[in-house]
């Protein structure tokens, strides 16, 4: 009895026994495993139906087309000299100058966008967040059909200005204005969504102690928030820039003879001159110069995340 009176009281256990390192591993072998499985139905589906139409379209390039417009696959080079045609890189070049002007209007207006619902949204973020993407679940096609007659010469933003006294000479369709306005309209949601997610995840203390050491509005916002969002603006940019450049729809409703894009090219390379080989070779080069963006954009992310650790 006095030795129970005397013996010291045992301290409670605060928490379970860490696990033995040896343990720690096979838990994340089986963790990793388990991810490997659950990757594997959608490694199997993007090897066959998309690298393997890869590989086709690449052994296209090389072919010829008969009298009928069949292709047929063989070794020419042809297909690839005929990529260095002026007109094919006017087309090219225009193409990527539109979706660059598209990225970066998209850019300067989605900005405020996200600004104002991520910080002074409130309770009604998720219901404007779904007031910009609910109505892009819409067929794109019909979309742009309807922001073609919006933009038309009988259109109302134009029916307004005229009685505003603009010139009836103004015309936003069959123009370069138009379809850039039209690449905008299509693909805005795109940069809104990453700059969103960016400004969530901002600590909004970073905000206030910039305006205590940078002063203005303005410059807290080029100094605080630009950089502490600047990941969601790149992958807004890449995730504007990439689909812009292969657009077509925009092209051909908005834009007329002079404002063809290389969608529109590999078009009407492959369904109206029947010539698949030379549309599988403009293709590769547009595969190309958007898979130099997107590895551009994992270079500048992997570097970005080399700092963040150091």
């Amino acid at each position: 009895m006095a030795d129970l009176m005397t013996a010291p009281p045992t301290e409670p256990q605060t928490g379970a026994v860490p696990p033995p390192p040896a343990r720690k591993k096979t838990q994340a072998k089986r963790a990793n495993r388990l991810w490997s499985l659950l990757a594997l139905p959608g490694t199997v589906w993007m090897t066959l139906f998309f690298v393997s139409a890869l590989l086709l379209l690449i052994a296209l390039s090389f072919g010829t087309s008969d009298a009928l417009g069949n292709p047929h696959f063989g070794t020419s080079l042809a297909n690839l000299k005929a990529l260095t045609d002026p007109a094919y890189v006017r087309v090219a070049m225009r193409s990527l100058l539109y979706a660059l002007l598209t990225a970066v209007l998209c850019l300067l207006i989605a900005y405020p966008v996200a600004y104002a619902i991520a910080l002074h949204g409130g309770k009604y973020k998720n219901a404007l967040i779904a007031a910009i993407v609910v109505p892009f679940f819409a067929n794109y096609l019909v979309r742009m059909y309807g922001w073609s007659v919006v933009l038309s010469d009988d259109g109302p933003i134009l029916r307004l200005g005229r009685a505003l006294g603009l010139s009836p000479n103004v015309h936003i369709q069959n123009t370069g204005f138009g379809v850039i306005l039209g690449l905008v309209y299509g693909f805005i949601v795109f940069m809104v969504l990453p700059l969103y997610a960016a400004m969530e995840r901002m600590d909004v203390s970073l905000i206030e102690a910039g305006r205590d050491l940078y002063g203005g509005p303005l410059r807290t916002f080029l100094t605080v928030t630009v950089p502490a969002t600047r990941q969601g603006a790149l992958a807004g940019l890449v995730l504007v820039f990439l689909p812009a450049t292969g657009d077509f729809v925009s092209a051909q409703l908005m834009g007329g003879p002079n404002q063809i894009m290389i969608g529109s090219l590999i078009q009407d390379k492959v369904l109206d001159a029947l010539n698949a080989p030379l549309g599988a070779a403009l293709t590769m080069i547009l595969l190309v110069v958007l898979l130099i963006g997107m590895l551009g954009y994992l270079r500048r992310t992997r570097r970005d995340e080399l700092d963040v650790l150091r």
